[in-house]
């Protein structure tokens, strides 16, 4: 009986020890995980390496057969894959991005472990993802939310093949795991915070100072005439209202000036002013300058880069010579605009911002419209206030006020005295036409300080008629522009308006013309007898004013 005694008690000796040291080898392994995933932590690797690591670390202690984290979204209640791991597989991943229902929200908020079966994944998530899992025979799950300051900041889930594989037991180890991996997860999110508004910082430092070295415009806006006051009347008028602009004008009308003063007239004005040239950037290259693109979206992406529209936020973007924008990137620009959203290339995120855009253009975008290389809901969306710049040759009287602006400038600059000029110069500057408008009068003007030598401007007159030595007009600008719409006139046989009409014909709109008209006294004859008139070559004299009581007044 006694020996029977001793070896019961023996017996339950040697289970105890060998639980005892079961649980001590546990506490070991337990112990060892922690601290693995502590040096992962204190390591600072890359974000994705980091994950894969710890998900090594992890399934080597519980055995597990798929390791997944998930950042959170929670203004979007979404979920983005960062790693999804599984060792035996070789499928490739089925899906990225997933809604994160409204039950899973709740039970992420209540910062609690949820241990799971597949049944219960696929009555909550899409079936996409309940099919990915049972290909890989998932069929019991364990999701700890990870926790930052603000709260859940990403999942991490856990998924074996055996039934019931987390025991309640499990629950405070992969809690202190999570813990870890979360304290890495939200310090390593709040450097990036920091690190995107630093480069967003000094993205808009080196574009500011682009601008100042490129900035080859004027500092102001210069002239006093009808037509040019009548345009910055319009200016107070928008600038406090966030809506679009569109400026109409031929190039060198300074488009980006009118732009440029509405900016700074806005609530916008003491935050950035962007500007991009539709025209300048290579239609495959434009997408990314207006929108931004990922490392390595296309060949040469290096690096992440930001927008232009990024560059704006809260500020004003300027797109001139918007007509050249391609109807493949219309769409777009049109979705930027209205809903101001849109993806970097190479990104499914979605980046909001809010920006006032301003655009410019000298192209007809209606004659774009009807043709079908400009949408239609695009112009809808940037005719909200248009401003029609006028060229150099309808406000001659600014141009001597141009010339000597420029004359002023640009000696200080060369450091030359100029003090007067001639007036057969200032007299040929004015009658000139300008097809280049400011732009080209600036150059001229610039040419004409390098060349001068002493205190009298000496233009370069030549250049403005080409096939004299000299510059010498015989008409008057009114006797020139009085011809010209008489000869148009002649040509569309009195048809004012209209798509063969002389309006069209002198690129005029039709108020205009008709105002020019009644001031240099040009009448039309009854259709009749501009026909005849046309096809019995009578003299200009004609068409001007008449006495005759078949004569119609405009």
């Amino acid at each position: 009986m006694l020996a029977e005694r001793g070896r019961s008690k023996r017996r339950v000796t040697g289970f105890s020890n060998a639980e005892h040291r079961s649980e001590l080898l546990r506490d070991r392994d337990r112990l060892k995980l922690l601290l693995e995933i502590n040096n992962y932590v204190v390591s600072r690797l890359e974000m994705n390496d980091f994950f894969r690591a710890a998900s090594a670390s992890i399934r080597r202690f519980f055995g597990h057969d798929a390791t997944g984290f998930w950042l959170v979204d929670e203004q979007s209640k979404r979920l983005k894959s960062a790693v999804l791991d599984f060792p035996s597989s070789r499928n490739t991943l089925a899906f990225d991005v997933l809604d994160i229902p409204q039950e899973r929200m709740e039970k992420l908020r209540a910062r609690a472990p949820v241990v799971e079966t597949l049944a219960d994944i696929e009555r909550q998530f899409p079936p996409a993802v309940a099919a990915r899992l049972r290909s890989e025979s998932i069929i019991s799950i364990v999701t700890l939310p990870l926790l930052g300051r603000e709260g859940p900041i990403a999942l991490m889930s856990l998924g074996s093949r055996r039934l019931n594989a987390f025991a309640k037991e499990d629950i405070p180890i992969l809690m202190q795991v999570a813990n870890q991996i979360a304290l890495a997860l939200d310090n390593a999110l709040a450097y990036e915070r920091l690190n995107v508004s630093r480069n967003q910082l000094e993205d808009q430092r080196l574009y500011l100072e682009s601008e100042i070295v490129s900035e080859s415009g004027f500092e102001d806006i210069i002239g006093k005439s009808k037509v040019l006051r009548r345009v910055l009347s319009q200016i107070p008028i928008v600038a406090p209202t966030d809506s679009t602009v569109i400026i109409h004008g031929e190039t060198g009308t300074g488009k980006e000036l009118i732009a440029r003063a509405i900016h700074r007239r806005s609530s916008r004005s003491s935050k950035t002013f962007v500007r991009l040239n539709c025209a300048a950037i290579p239609s495959g290259l434009l997408e990314s300058e207006l929108f931004g693109h990922e490392k390595g979206a296309f060949t040469g992406a290096l690096t992440q880069r930001r927008g232009r529209f990024e560059l704006a936020d809260q500020g004003t973007l300027f797109l001139d010579e918007i007509g050249d924008i391609s109807i493949d990137l219309q769409p777009k620009l049109l979705r930027a605009i209205q809903e101001k959203e849109f993806e970097r290339l190479g990104s499914t995120r979605t980046m909001h911002v809010n920006v006032r855009l301003i655009a410019a253009t000298h192209k007809d975008l209606r004659a774009m419209i009807r043709d079908g290389s400009f949408r239609e809901d695009l112009f809808y969306r940037l005719n909200v206030f248009p401003i029609e710049v006028p060229p150099l040759r309808e406000r001659r009287e600014d141009i001597p006020l141009l010339v000597w602006y420029f004359v002023s400038r640009l000696c200080r600059r060369m450091q030359k005295s100029i003090t007067t000029i001639p007036r057969e110069t200032m007299d040929a500057l004015v009658a000139w036409d300008w097809p280049g408008n400011v732009r080209e009068l600036e150059n001229l003007i610039e040419r004409a300080v390098i060349l001068t030598s002493g205190e009298s401007l000496a233009a370069p007159l030549a250049e403005l008629a080409p096939s004299h030595s000299q510059f010498t007009p015989v008409l008057t600008f009114r006797d020139s522009e009085r011809n010209a719409i008489v000869a148009a006139l002649k040509a569309t046989s009195g048809k004012v308006a209209g798509k063969n009409g002389a309006a069209r014909r002198l690129g005029l709109k039709r108020t205009t013309l008709l105002n020019k008209m009644q001031k240099l006294g040009v009448t039309i004859e009854r259709t009749a007898n501009v026909k005849r008139a046309v096809q019995n070559d009578l003299p200009r004299t004609s068409l001007h004013g008449s006495d005759s009581e078949h004569d119609k007044k405009i």
